[in-house]
């Protein structure tokens, strides 16, 4: 285990190796990206600032044609498609840096951006052949052609390999696809569909379904889609029901290799996680911008709120909260331009902890904003409304708690099943457990993995990611030994390693962007940061502390009677 290759720096975490070299020093963008990222930013806030009026676009409950227009032409729907397409080109932490910019600015516009540069066509960056991307990129870069990814259905939202909808392969090589998709954002407004279909594949065991993902137009006759949905927010993107009835698609129009949707739509959804945590960092800002504006204007009992301790204490928790988000977020961005094979756990940890830390800034700034904020004419209620999809977009946050536990265990159950066999045969396995027992046990409980490029003034939090990744790494081992398969039902026991690592993954990222800060500024200590940082993992601590003691002593049971009894009376249950 210790000789791999380290392909994933979250999962190494969970069998206790800290791959240092993958996240410090804190990356940075390239002088050229930063460049364009400014210029762009720029661009963007001039225009917002002109023709941007979201209290507009919710009334009007769409985004303009010209509107449309006008933001392709500053280039923002052609983000990361590669110039010879007519893109941008720019890398993921560039592309994360301008969706940031667009979450402060309109989340409808956001949102509509999102669905088709980080989902919609997303596939055929990924996996499209040449003649495909010559086709339909230049459109989709300029904003002629939005994008939009289809594979929600009535019955497979986080179960997406139920769904339903299939492609009958036909005589001359064509596939006629079947079926209906729900709540498509950018439904009613794209003309490229990346839609996932079953197909009846030949496989050593016999005629099988697998998942198929093809390139769908609008203009295929039998193509057509349902009403705008009717939203708590996002008001002004586009989310339909699309109708796929006898939709002949030319075999050239499959995406990736037939039977292979599944993992396609995995890989697309890990990519596009990172634009939602960046965008919530960018909404969260904004939030922050008012409420600590609106603290320091509001008088009361003779001196501004801002002074009240209770208002400092919700200020100061939504700034290190955003802090630690843009660190792991950006941390993750660096990851997937540095070409690292998996970054599927960590993504998912961005996108969970930024949609939850976007809310719970949506709503703090909501209540030091108080009775003016539940007005409409204030965009408090707006952006409270907005935010909350993003905990149930691309993978609802308990389904992606359960993701980041059971794909991190399921390396140290692998290495386990290695051992128990091992051990079969002691004689013949001796390298193996040598590696094990001396490399892996003896040296990580006695000393750990060690962080050694953290700034000296951050030595006590290094400390503690080390203690706490050794003792994680144990947890892990004892829980696949305790529960072994039956660990797929631990929901409880899940979240709890989910909220561990990802505590762990924020601390990493909050110490070595810190630990860079403190390096680029060695004449002026980054106090702030500084501070931010090790209130932070201070704060992560105590949440990772509680997480271990409950792995063994909790109410879990009980709870459960609870539930059940709550779900047999269909509500609240009396006596």
């Amino acid at each position: 285990m210790t000789n791999e290759k380290v392909t994933s720096f979250a999962k190494s975490l969970f069998a206790g190796n800290i791959p240092e070299e993958l996240v410090f020093p804190y990356p940075e963008p390239s002088a050229q990206d930063q460049e364009m990222i400014s210029m762009i930013i720029e661009n963007l806030r001039r225009f917002a600032a002109e023709k941007i009026d979201s209290v507009k676009i919710e009334e009007e409950k769409g985004l303009s044609k010209e509107l449309l227009a006008e933001l392709g032409q500053l280039g923002i729907f052609g983000l990361m498609v590669p110039e010879e397409f007519g893109g941008l080109g720019l890398s993921q932490y560039a592309y994360g840096r301008i969706f940031e910019e667009l979450g402060a600015t309109d989340a409808s516009i956001a949102v509509t951006v999102g669905a088709h540069s980080s989902i919609g066509l997303k596939g055929l960056l990924l996996f499209g052949n040449d003649q495909q991307k010559k086709k339909y990129l230049p459109a989709l870069a300029s904003g002629e052609s939005l994008a939009a990814f289809a594979l929600t259905e009535p019955g497979a939202g986080s179960d997406a390999y139920s769904i339903r909808t299939r492609a009958e392969k036909q005589a001359d090589g064509s596939y006629v696809i079947n079926g209906n998709k729900i709540w498509i954002t950018n439904g009613g407004t794209a003309n490229f569909f990346t839609v996932f279909a079953k197909t009846e594949m030949e496989t050593s065991e016999g005629k099988k379904d697998r998942v198929t993902a093809f390139i769908v137009t609008r203009d295929m006759e039998g193509f057509s889609h349902g009403k705008e949905e009717k939203k708590l927010g996002i008001r002004g993107s586009s989310t339909t029901e699309i109708f796929l009835t006898n939709v002949r698609v030319p075999a050239e129009n499959i995406l990736g290799e037939p039977g292979m949707g599944f993992k396609m739509a995995m890989e697309i959804l890990n990519s596009g996680r990172l634009g939602l945590a960046t965008g919530s960092v960018g909404g969260a800002k904004k939030m922050l911008e008012l409420a600590s504006k609106h603290a320091v204007q509001r008088k009361q009992f003779g001196k501004s709120i801002s002074e009240f301790g209770m208002i400092q204490e919700k200020l100061g928790n939504m700034a290190i909260d955003i802090y630690a988000n843009e660190c792991a977020a950006y941390l993750t961005c660096a990851l997937v331009d540095a070409k690292v094979e998996d970054y599927s756990i960590e993504s998912a940890i961005c996108k969970v902890s930024a949609s939850e830390m976007l809310w719970s800034v949506a709503n703090e700034a909501t209540q030091i904003a108080g009775g003016a904020s539940y007005m409409q004419e204030y965009p408090y209620e707006r952006m409270l409304r907005d935010a909350r999809i993003n905990m149930i977009f691309e993978g609802t946050n308990e389904i992606l708690r359960s993701f980041i536990a059971l794909s991190g265990i399921k390396g140290v159950g692998d290495y386990l099943k290695i051992i128990g066999k091992a051990l079969n045969n002691p004689i013949k396995s001796l390298g193996v457990l040598y590696d094990y027992f001396v490399v892996h046990k003896i040296s990580k409980s006695v000393y750990g993995d060690q962080i050694r490029r953290a700034h000296h003034e951050l030595k006590k939090e290094a400390s503690m990611i080390e203690d706490f990744v050794a003792e994680f790494s144990s947890s892990v081992e004892k829980v696949v030994m305790r529960h072994k398969q039956a660990i797929w039902e631990k929901q409880f026991t899940q979240k709890r390693i989910a909220e561990i690592i990802m505590d762990l993954y924020r601390m990493v990222a909050v110490v070595s962007r810190t630990s860079l800060l403190i390096e680029k500024n060695k004449d002026k200590l980054p106090q702030n940061e500084l501070d931010m940082a090790r209130v932070y993992c201070a704060q992560a601590s105590k949440r990772i502390s509680r997480n271990f003691r409950e792995m063994d002593r909790n109410q879990d049971e009980v709870l459960k009677e609870v539930a059940a009894k709550v779900a047999a009376a269909g509500g609240y249950p009396t006596i």
